[in-house]
């Protein structure tokens, strides 16, 4: 039996990563896989595909979300941020550079998901304490490094955002 007429396809229009993107999608395809497939973005990985293991966050609409629980019709006409679009002019991102500094990887397999988590985190609360960072950072695994440089590196980045803080409200 052709099973191909209960496949349906959509359109969809979103911003990724800061640029206009129109594909036509199968209406079933996770967004996962639309990143990673479709656009290229590779950084985006799937461990477990139940949405527990945290290394396919994305920033969908200022919230991190599980790229692998979604279709990407869901995402139609939102604005998503992946890892890929943390770098600025050729520059890491703060938190990209203490991941780096603080040795908060190993294999990499999961940093792209906690980078997204951290920077979800830190737009929201740019002065965490260690325990709500470990709180915010929860959601992910990582079989590799034990946490505590990845809890560093984002205390690292927090650190720097009270410091700019400090410095903005003297001048």
């Amino acid at each position: 039996m052709d099973h191909s007429q209960f496949i349906g396809r959509q359109t969809i229009r979103l911003r990724v990563n800061g640029q206009e993107v129109e594909r036509e999608v199968e209406v079933r395809k996770l967004l996962a896989d639309f990143l990673r497939e479709d656009l290229g973005l590779t950084a985006t990985h799937l461990g477990c595909e139940h949405g527990v293991c945290g290394a396919c966050t994305v920033v969908l609409n200022g919230d991190s979300v599980r790229s692998c629980l979604l279709f990407a019709v869901q995402a139609d006409g939102g604005d998503l941020l992946s890892v890929e679009g943390l770098a600025r002019d050729g520059q890491m991102h703060p938190l990209q550079q203490a991941f780096w500094d603080h040795h908060a990887l190993q294999c990499g397999f999961c940093t792209s998901g906690f980078l997204m988590s951290a920077y979800d985190l830190l737009q929201k609360n740019p002065h965490p304490s260690e325990e709500e960072i470990r709180h915010g950072l929860s959601g992910n695994l990582c079989r590799c490094t034990g946490y505590a440089n990845i809890v560093k590196a984002v205390m690292a980045v927090a650190g720097k955002n009270t410091e700019e803080t400090k410095r903005e409200s003297k001048t």
